[in-house]
């Protein structure tokens, strides 16, 4: 025990007397309180701990320490190996004191990694998926010490699986999950790392320039927002520096953001507008998930326009929450009428938002109120298939996939899920196939309310991040799925009809999205794609199967026309640029060849500045054409003008597309320019000779 400057240093027992400064009387008093585990009480009296247990703080590694009788844990063979593969890696030596920190830092975070990433954390920006990516993040900065500049914490993990992987057999079975994960982040990290060290050290600079002794919170937040840099890596960068980092100006930058994000949503339970009670008593209670309609009591109002929300004693309307959108429906009361538009959660309240259709005034609280039920159970096959889909994903991708947000709208599902590349066509149609067959088999569903724990011992998934109160309700699907959700849903699998998967598509990094339809969606979807095959076996006069073939055949022929149309055009092109090159002017001794052109885009400009340079051998082109609303100019000047004359065709450019009202330039030999004005595009063009002769001169 580390008992500091003045204590015995001698290793005495407890029950040994020392008259050091009292230094083996502390040692007994920490005795005490480590190993035996006392109590101290407001009197500073010491009390026996109820259950009594030893935490020596040995661990894993200072064990393997004094085994091996090395001084320090980096000198063991957990971590040896993973240090020289750095050092082969970098070229660094080990044991230089300005480098062995970064060497540490690397091993020993790259470590945390590799396990919590296995066991199926993920980078993200919040919960523990942010306290990966910030470690992921030193890990890399601390590489740049080293000169490592390019992802390089992925090539290392083989080394961690061959020094854990017999303890610990999944790092060595997940091992391309694991690597894929990190290289990923380490890629979209590097993006940004270069730039945001760039702006930090010039920012630190500055202030230290000044005499300053603080980055201000805006610069902090701006490396955060823009640069993807954690206010602790801020931090960290800054105290090598000797600076603080105005933690109160970032925290009041980050809330303005989150603000403005907030009043971007579609919901603004913040609103200005005052609640009128309209009737007293408890408010809110969900019968949803038994009941479409029933009578209730307005309890109060807001008015906001022409919308007005409502809220009542109790409600089947289901409040946007877990993804799920609100239910539409009716509120009809003593001489008037609303339509339900939405109906969203505001804390504990169900707000209904709604506009009259019949009156404009509430003169009684007591209404009948009903939802649109076909919506609703559109909804629930929505959301009972997006149970399925997140189960057989699992199934066909790995266990790695967890959900990581979602739609489940009328309409359609949207299922944003955790994997690092994009699905083949085959699995895409293997958990599409997957999905259906659970639908064929009519499953049933049963929803029951729990504990949080009975529910979690039971096997329940449920949602990293989402809050959950100490009754939760399960959703489980027979013996396939069964997870924690507040939703709606079917009763049996077999209602959902139909499964089909429109797209899939990568959203952020390590972060795909399904779109999904089913029911009368997917019906829809079939019968739309039937009259789209329909119409193509007329058209082609061929069989369905036959139909891949004859597009096929109908492209290559299109390849082989446009090859043919451009040769006829570059001949064509040839004989426009002989022309053009012999009724060229002289300006002096230089031919000057002017000339307006008609191009489909600036490549084909180009391509054809490129010819007419070649057959001038000797003098200046300019071009001329309006495309795209605006007017272009390209000009090339011969090799010999540039060396001999000084002419330049960036200067030349500049001055011609001066006069349509634009700007431009580019290399000696060749420059673009482009201008506004169309309708000066002739008169641009018959001022170049009088430039050219104007330069001419100059030089």
């Amino acid at each position: 025990i580390d008992l500091g400057e003045g204590y015995c240093d001698k290793q005495h027992l407890p029950d040994h007397t020392c008259e050091v400064n009292g230094g083996c009387a502390r040692i007994i008093e920490l005795w005490n309180l480590v190993f035996i585990q006392y109590n101290r009480d407001e009197n500073g009296k010491l009390t026996p701990l109820p259950a009594k247990h030893v935490d020596t703080g040995l661990g894993l590694e200072r064990a393997v320490a004094v085994l091996q009788g090395k001084k320090s844990n980096y000198a063991t063979d957990l971590f040896s190996p993973i240090l020289e593969a750095i050092s082969e890696l970098s070229g660094q030596p080990l044991g230089v004191e300005e480098t062995l920190p970064a060497f540490r830092v690397i091993a020993d975070h790259l470590r945390a990694l590799t396990f919590a990433v296995t066991d199926g954390a993920i980078p993200s920006n919040e919960g523990r998926g942010y306290v990966i990516r910030r470690i992921l993040r030193r890990a890399a900065r601390f590489g740049r010490k080293l000169g490592l500049h390019e992802p390089f914490l992925h090539g290392l993990i083989p080394v961690i699986s061959k020094v854990m992987g017999e303890t610990y057999p999944e790092i060595a079975e997940r091992l391309p999950h694991t690597t894929l994960v990190i290289k990923s982040e380490e890629e979209r990290f590097n993006e940004v790392l270069d730039r945001g060290i760039e702006i930090f050290e010039n920012l630190s600079s500055e202030i230290l320039k000044k005499g300053g002794d603080f980055i201000p919170g805006k610069d902090a937040f701006r490396l955060y927002d823009t640069y993807g840099f954690p206010l602790d890596l801020t931090q960290l960068m800054a105290r090598e520096k000797g600076l603080e980092v105005d933690e109160q100006g970032f925290e009041a930058d980050l809330k303005k953001q989150r603000d403005r994000a907030r009043q971007a949503g579609r919901f603004d339970s913040s609103s200005d507008a005052e609640w009128e009670e309209i009737s007293s008593g408890s408010d809110s209670e969900f019968i949803g998930y038994e009941q479409t309609e029933t009578n209730a009591r307005i309890r109060k109002v807001r008015r906001e326009g022409e919308r007005i929300s409502i809220v009542l004693d109790r409600t089947p309307f289901y409040g946007e929450a877990g993804g799920q959108v609100g239910d539409t429906g009716v509120i009809e009361g003593e001489g008037f009428r609303l339509s339900v538009e939405d109906a969203q959660r505001d804390g504990d309240l169900i707000v209904h938002i709604a506009r009259f259709t019949e009156g404009d005034v509430i003169s009684n609280p007591d209404v009948s109120v009903c939802i649109d039920n076909e919506r609703r159970l559109s909804t629930a096959r929505n959301h009972t298939a997006t149970h399925l889909l997140h189960k057989a994903l699992k199934e066909v991708l790995g266990d790695h996939v967890n959900q990581a947000g979602s739609l489940v709208a009328p309409d359609r599902l949207r299922f944003d899920f955790t994997h690092f590349e994009a699905m083949t066509p085959d699995q895409i149609d293997e958990v599409e196939r997957r999905v259906n067959l659970h639908v064929r088999k009519d499953l049933p569903l049963e929803k029951e309310m729990s504990t949080l724990e009975e529910a979690k011992a039971q096997g329940a998934t449920a949602l990293f991040g989402e809050k959950y109160g100490e009754e939760v309700r399960i959703v489980k699907v027979a013996d396939y799925s069964m997870e924690l959700c507040g939703g709606t849903h079917l009763d049996r699998t077999g209602e959902i009809g139909y499964f089909r998967i429109l797209r899939e598509e990568g959203i952020a990094a390590g972060v795909r999205r399904i779109e999904a339809v089913t029911g009368e969606e997917a019906d829809r979807l079939l019968r739309q794609e039937k009259r789209i095959l329909t119409n193509a076996e007329q058209m082609l006069r061929c069989r369905a199967d036959e139909v891949a073939g004859r597009i096929e055949t109908l492209l290559d022929e299109r390849k082989s026309l446009e090859r043919q149309v451009k040769k006829a055009m570059q001949s064509s092109a040839s004989s426009e640029i002989e022309s053009m090159v012999r009724n060229g002017a002289k300006v002096g001794d230089i031919r000057v060849v002017v000339s307006t052109v008609d191009v489909a885009d600036i490549g084909e400009l180009r391509s054809l500045g490129d010819r007419l340079r070649n057959g001038l051998k000797s003098g200046v082109g300019v071009l001329g054409t309006a495309m795209n609303e605006k007017v272009h100019f390209l000009c090339v000047v011969t090799d010999d003008l540039i060396k001999e004359r000084g002419i330049r065709a960036g200067d030349i450019v500049r001055e011609v597309a001066a006069i349509a009202g634009g700007s431009g330039g580019g290399k000696p030999h060749m420059a673009l320019a482009g201008g506004k004005e169309i309708d000066k595009l002739d008169t641009a063009l018959r001022k170049v000779p009088d430039i050219v002769k104007a330069l001419d001169q100059k030089a």
